[in-house]
């Protein structure tokens, strides 16, 4: 029985095919060891989006090669999907899209595995019965993506959009509530294009999401990030009208003034942008919207910079993350002229993330009193006392002081002091 450890790197979508390989060899009698020395076979799934994730996954494939030099070094994902010239420490590449052949390709030693990714029109057929969570399960129902961000190499890593056939998210997720979840994340590497691959009118991301509300055993539904085109009129009305759907939104936004949005691609202006976190709040009562920002893209002057920090003012959102932007080489954002210096995207960082801090800081008050519903999940000690952890339906974290083992149990409780939230 050879020993193989995983490790991943990179976004959800890369940690459900993680635990979708893992499942896969332990099905076919491979012995999972932790990503430690004496391993037969590293597998490591990697990530490009950023030039310090291509610097991570370089760092774990040596770290890989070093622990064992007699391994099998098995690079996978996309970082290896965009290199010309392989890294000498690796054994065996599995580019997108030939993750499902693992078993094959480790029996046969396959060295080449990478195919042409922006002309293939399949979705990889992998699975989960169980994940890495005990609670929550995320869900991977499409990939690749067609939008072109000036920024981004992603849709040069994972080719185009290709969605999941409705039928069989389905199965995978009556599997996984009949093994105990009660919570679903539906993701993917540009979510709001499911269905767009399918014949017109055959399926979209709304008939997904009410398809999986009907699985029984599952009792909430959360979305991975969302482009802002997908929030209409009849998508929010009808999605608010599902009892399973959490009041919480991941809608990207990068920047809040028009013209750097211009410059990255992004097919939205602000102005659309806000109306689509109106249409939110019009149908949840106090949706929790979070939401990406890049600082320092290039060319953002400080007066195009004062723009988007006035309109995160304005939408009031619960969190930001806050990203410097960095240079990825192979993208047209890495060759335009007036790029920003490292300080510059620092100091710009560090006031989004003082006003990311008052903008949580005030939707959490407005829990403050309040009974909300609590997916536990860990018991912890804090400060000498046994805890409860959980989230709630808006993905705040929340303490509840009880010795009771309630893991895996949806309760009701009601925040006392901001205390319980904790971060």
């Amino acid at each position: 029985m050879k020993k193989v450890a995983l490790h991943n790197l990179g976004c959800k979508v890369n940690a459900y095919e993680t635990e979708a390989m893992q499942e896969m060899l332990e099905t076919a009698g491979y012995e999972i060891v932790p990503f430690k020395e004496g391993a037969d076979i590293y597998i490591i799934n990697t990530c490009t989006v950023t030039n310090i994730a291509d610097r991570k996954s370089r760092q774990m494939l040596h770290r890989a090669r070093k622990m064992n030099p007699q391994a099998l070094v098995v690079a996978a994902g996309c970082y290896v999907q965009t290199q010309e010239v392989p890294d000498p420490c690796i054994d065996v590449v599995i580019g997108n899209n030939k993750k499902q052949d693992l078993l094959s390709i480790l029996e046969e030693y396959d060295k080449d595995t990478l195919i042409d990714i922006n002309n293939t029109k399949e979705y990889e057929n992998l699975h989960l019965s169980r994940t890495g969570e005990h609670t929550r399960a995320y869900i991977k129902v499409q990939d690749g993506c067609n939008q072109f961000c000036s920024y981004c190499i992603i849709p040069y890593a994972r080719g185009r959009v290709r969605s999941r056939v409705k039928e069989d998210v389905i199965e995978e997720v009556k599997r996984l509530a009949q093994n105990g979840y009660q919570e679903v994340v539906l993701t993917g590497i540009h979510l709001s294009s499911y269905g767009i691959d399918f014949e017109e009118g055959e399926e979209n991301l709304l008939s997904l999401i009410q398809a999986v509300h009907d699985v029984e055993g599952i009792r909430r539904i959360r979305l991975g990030s969302l482009e802002p085109r997908i929030i209409t009129e009849e998508f929010a009305r009808t999605i608010s009208a599902l009892p399973k759907m959490c009041p919480h939104f991941h809608l990207s936004l990068q920047s809040g003034c028009d013209a750097v949005l211009k410059r990255m691609n992004r097919r939205y202006t602000s102005g659309e942008y806000y109306e689509k976190c109106a249409l939110l709040r019009k149908y949840f009562e106090n949706p929790a919207l979070t939401t990406d920002v890049i600082v320092g893209f290039p060319g953002e002057t400080n007066e195009e910079f004062g723009e988007s920090k006035a309109f995160i003012e304005k939408v009031e959102f619960y969190e930001a993350h806050v990203f410097k932007y960095s240079k990825r080489q192979g993208t047209k954002a890495a060759v335009m002229e007036e790029q920003i210096p490292e300080q510059i995207k620092s100091k710009r960082s560090d006031i989004l993330l003082a006003l990311n801090e008052e903008g949580r800081q005030a939707y959490e008050k407005n829990f403050v009193g309040k009974e909300v519903e609590v997916l536990v999940e860990e018991s912890v000690e804090i400060g000498g006392e046994t805890m409860q952890i959980g989230h709630t339906r808006e993905y705040m974290k929340v303490a509840v002081k009880t010795k009771e083992n309630l893991q895996n149990h949806i309760v009701k409780v009601q925040i006392e002091n901001d205390l319980q939230i904790i971060h």
